[in-house]
């Protein structure tokens, strides 16, 4: 019996080295979140894992930017200036919340 690795029948895919995110990328990125653009297109767009995305909306990377980009926002798109909530990212746990625990009586 032959004996072949993974690796022997499959060649490494080749990807495009994956650049890092500028503040002017990361003040863009706000502008989309604003505009709706859905976080998928936004990836294919900068070519970068989701999780980067989201290190900019949770502002552990380039934190300047969000104020930044709520100004060229209301210079650039006046007419829905107010329908829009300029707030941090928010995540939200699928873990339940122990509070919930209460509701139920020990």
């Amino acid at each position: 019996m032959i004996s072949t690795t993974f690796s022997a029948v499959m060649p490494p895919i080749e990807r495009p080295p994956v650049k890092a995110l500028t503040e002017v990328d990361a003040v863009d990125i706000w502008i989309k979140r604003w505009l709706r653009i859905r976080v998928t297109d936004i990836r294919k767009h900068y070519g970068c894992d989701s999780r980067r995305l989201y290190e900019v909306w949770e502002q552990t990377k380039h934190p300047a930017a969000r104020a930044k980009a709520e100004v060229l926002f209301r210079q650039r798109h006046p007419g829905i200036v107010d329908r829009i909530d300029y707030g941090a990212h928010v995540r939200i746990s699928k873990e339940e919340h122990p509070d919930q625990l209460g509701l139920f009586g020990e």
